[in-house]
């Protein structure tokens, strides 16, 4: 087992080192997305993203919990996987409808989150049963940015 600090800083090396790969189809830069290699929902939700046209760089961890605190997402937004696109965090289920508002809005804000697993939620089975409540998060706490 590799030593916690290590795998903090290559988490944090990893995130901050781009890949590159082609532009994506939506015009939208591409995303880094960290998730544990055994989770059947973040790969729904990455074919989601790629079918709408989102280059997404995957990168299966045993922990996503120390990328998650490195980047600032508060614990109480916490859900199974965290990307970063642009300048921006996204955690958990966020519709792509979501991520192209913060992207073009530029907020000054660190991420948003759509917390917990949601059914209906993009990558979730099921029916949608209320709306989705996406959530802003940075150094002034977080807020209700988004209603879908």
């Amino acid at each position: 087992m590799r030593h916690p600090v290590v795998a903090i800083l290559a988490g944090a090396f990893a995130l901050l080192v781009p890949i590159s790969g082609a532009a994506p189809a939506a015009g939208l830069p591409p995303a880094y997305l960290h998730k544990d290699p055994n989770c059947v929902c973040c790969e729904g939700y990455i074919a989601y993203l790629r079918e709408q046209g989102l280059t997404v760089t995957v990168r299966d961890v045993d922990d996503v919990t120390p990328t998650k605190r490195f980047l600032g997402v508060p614990e109480g937004l916490w859900s199974c996987h965290t990307m970063r696109i642009g300048r921006y965090v996204i955690e958990g289920h966020v519709p792509l409808a979501a991520i192209e508002r913060l992207l073009t809005e530029r907020p000054n804000v660190r991420g948003v989150a759509l917390p917990g697993m949601l059914a209906g939620s993009p990558g979730m089975e099921g029916a949608k049963e209320e709306p989705f409540l996406i959530q802003a998060f940075g150094g002034q706490g977080s807020f209700v940015y988004m209603k879908l």
